[in-house]
């Protein structure tokens, strides 16, 4: 068994699969609530004072998701870790990579963070390193390729890709209901579809270790919908009970 202290951690690199060490010697973004541990003299700032606002102005284009994000800043060793997924570095040099918006963990202050034209995804802009966390090991497939939704990670250096359906597999109240929501059981009746040039980022599993029931997913996506949408949800749930009984 190894006892770890500030001689012994690695920087920048991964302490094992499930964790994450950052050599902090400047100011870095992390999501709230993924420090799981640090050495040295580290502070974590919220948004909202002077200085910190006026270098998120500058890196963090994307007011959905600026408050679920502090600043690091100082000198020591900071350990992250997500719930028990994996988590990997990415060095950008002058390249662009978007990250599903729940998975990004950390990115350095030269990199510019804006939302993607995909919802629910953050795509970082220049040179520096982002941290994410993925369900299992991350593939990286070449384009063109179409990947199931839920096991898409991210992208790197190609353009933002489009969403295909087919509705021949769309049958049924599961389906319907994933066709409203956003949520599907597999990739046989929504994929994303990647053109061009460029790198797909792929989790090893569609789905999330945490929450990853049917039930759960659709009623995270409730608040999303709006009246037809519900009064169509309403009604699919009505007509599969009847077909039920």
């Amino acid at each position: 068994m190894t006892i770890y202290n500030p001689a012994n951690l690695p920087k920048n690199d991964n302490l094992n699969r499930f964790a994450f060490v950052v050599d902090v010697t400047d100011q870095i973004f992390i999501r709230k609530g993924k420090m799981i541990a640090f050495y040295g003299n580290l502070s974590f700032e919220a948004m909202g004072s002077s200085v910190i606002d006026m270098l998120a102005r500058h890196a963090f284009n994307a007011p959905k998701y600026i408050h679920n994000f502090v600043v690091a800043q100082g000198q020591g060793q900071l350990i992250l870790g997500d719930n028990g997924n994996d988590l990997a570095c990415y060095d950008l040099d002058a390249a662009n990579m978007t990250i599903r918006a729940k998975n990004l963990l950390g990115f350095s202050k030269n990199v510019i963070c804006q939302e993607s034209t995909l919802p629910g995804y953050l795509t970082l802009l220049g040179t520096g390193k982002v941290i994410a966390s993925s369900n299992g090991p991350v593939h990286f497939m070449e384009l063109p390729c179409r990947v199931d939704e839920q096991a898409v990670l991210g992208w790197a250096d190609c353009p933002s890709p489009s969403y295909r359906y087919d509705y021949e597999h769309v049958k049924g109240f599961i389906s319907t209901v994933g066709a409203m929501t956003g949520f599907t059981l597999s990739g046989e009746e929504k994929q994303v579809d990647f053109t061009g040039n460029g790198t797909v980022l792929v989790q090893s599993s569609e789905l999330e270790l945490n929450g990853s029931s049917t039930l759960s997913h659709l009623l995270a996506q409730l608040p999303m919908l709006g009246k037809e949408e519900l009064s169509q949800l309403g009604m699919s749930i009505q007509q599969h009970s009847q077909q039920r009984r």
